[in-house]
């Protein structure tokens, strides 16, 4: 029982910052939107920054667990990237600022611990999605994989840190794809890219 009013505190707390904003919402707003006592969410976390914290971890989890079943549906390699951009984009169609640039503006120390995490399971990731694409001839099989992997997740991850609002960043994210894809294709990739280029400007 205590376990579910936790998450339940976790889930809604983490939703309002996501939507209002990590600064601006209180612990007062969660209590009175929880319909509880402060005194109850006080009881499994003593500060707002503790909150923060296991939200944003609860966010990366489900993003890798919703990654994990895009990745399995075995599109090949560059429709695998739209379909997971896709899947973020929805996972935070209702947030208007972007949460990165938030948590890095007004909760640093969070915003570093995460991010030393999520570096990690990003490389794995796009370096699977390399050499899946090279073994599928859409990417040139002399890509030096390391360097791909390495400017593609630095771009993105500093489009979503210096990016303030949600909708410009996600544009910039399909621009970076674009042009991550571009920069390792081949013609049988470019053909691809443009393919699926064109379910989302048709």
């Amino acid at each position: 029982m205590a376990c579910e009013i936790k998450n339940k505190i976790i889930a809604k707390s983490t939703d309002m910052f996501l939507k209002l904003g990590f600064k601006s919402v209180t612990m007062d707003d969660i209590a009175s939107e929880m319909c509880m006592s402060k005194k109850t969410i006080y009881k499994y976390f003593s500060n707002k920054e503790i909150l923060i914290e296991q939200g944003t971890e609860m966010v990366r989890e489900k993003f890798h667990s919703l990654m994990g079943e895009v990745i399995s549906k075995n599109y090949n390699a560059i429709k695998e990237n739209f379909e997971i951009r896709k899947m973020f984009k929805e996972m935070f169609q209702a947030v208007d600022h972007s949460p990165a640039f938030q948590l890095k503006k007004h909760y640093p120390e969070i915003y570093e611990k995460m991010m030393q995490d999520e570096v990690k399971e990003c490389e794995s990731v796009f370096t699977q999605n390399v050499h899946k694409g090279i073994a599928e001839g859409l990417y040139r099989a002399d890509t030096d994989v390391a360097i791909a992997v390495k400017f593609y997740y630095t771009l993105i991850f500093s489009i979503n840190e210096n990016t303030s609002l949600e909708k410009e960043a996600s544009f910039l994210e399909l621009k970076a794809l674009e042009y991550h894809t571009r920069a390792i294709a081949t013609t049988k990739g470019v053909q691809e890219l443009e393919d699926n280029l064109k379910l989302i400007n048709p």
